[in-house]
């Protein structure tokens, strides 16, 4: 016996006036997305290679991991690579003053928050999104490498969804790196206990992960990653990184 179901469509809204204003409010919103890809790929797209650091917006100046990071940036930025953070506070703007110092690019893709009032000071290429997923694609679709330091949920998922791009082949394999190995080692245990034992992941994707805890040492392993291949993404890349 087949069910039939009513399922609500917009052309079933009675009020006509009701109607358009929906049609034309999301008509706007669409425009609006559109607009945040342009000004991104205008911005970015000859920003090669670069590389995405993550951690947490909480880190103060002075702490360890804030000053480690500017170190980290700043070798990456003198080693000619552009370097993209969210261009907030903490981990975002230590990444951001360390490249900003450097002979490279300091990119800061900032979103609207209630509690980010205002981007860090130290961005040479400075892009506001109103809409997280706009604003991942930038960080996914232009970065040659991905580092990670402590952080919180935002963080843990840009960790997330760029192993998931490289697990499924839709985004192209770089180098992924956690700085701060007893940060993470809690994480990187129960992927290897759980996840892998339970069969949700194959034991070859733990391979895709490094953990480095030295700056010189995570400027190394992206340059040794990619002496054979090219730092620039080949057709198949620009292909796949369309569906992101």
């Amino acid at each position: 016996m087949t069910i039939r179901k009513k399922v609500p469509q917009l052309r079933a809204i009675g009020q006509t006036e009701r109607s358009t204003a929906v049609k034309a409010r999301e008509s706007w919103h669409v425009l609006g997305i559109i607009s945040e890809f342009v000004e991104a790929t205008e911005k970015l797209a000859d920003v090669r290679p670069a590389v995405s650091i993550f951690g947490s917006a909480r880190i103060k100046e002075g702490t360890f991991w804030y000053e480690r990071t500017v170190e980290v940036a700043r070798l990456l930025s003198d080693s000619g690579f552009a370097v993209i953070s969210g261009g907030g506070p903490g981990i975002m703007e230590a990444a951001n003053k360390g490249a900003f110092d450097g002979k490279s690019a300091s990119v800061g893709l900032n979103i609207q928050l209630p509690f980010e009032s205002s981007g860090n000071p130290y961005q040479d290429i400075s892009l506001t999104f109103r809409h997280f997923f706009a604003r991942k694609v930038a960080f996914a679709k232009y970065a040659s490498a991905f580092i990670a330091t402590p952080g919180g949920f935002g963080t843990l998922d840009e960790l997330m969804e760029v192993l998931t791009l490289i697990q499924t082949k839709m985004g192209r394999r770089i180098p992924v790196i956690l700085m701060g190995s007893e940060f993470w080692q809690g994480l990187l245990d129960w992927m290897k206990g759980t996840l892998t034992d339970e069969g949700m992941i194959s034991p070859d994707d733990m391979n895709l992960i490094r953990v480095i805890d030295d700056p010189q040492g995570v400027v190394d392993a992206i340059f040794d990653f990619y002496q054979a291949r090219g730092f620039y993404a080949t057709t198949q890349d620009r292909e796949n990184n369309l569906y992101l």
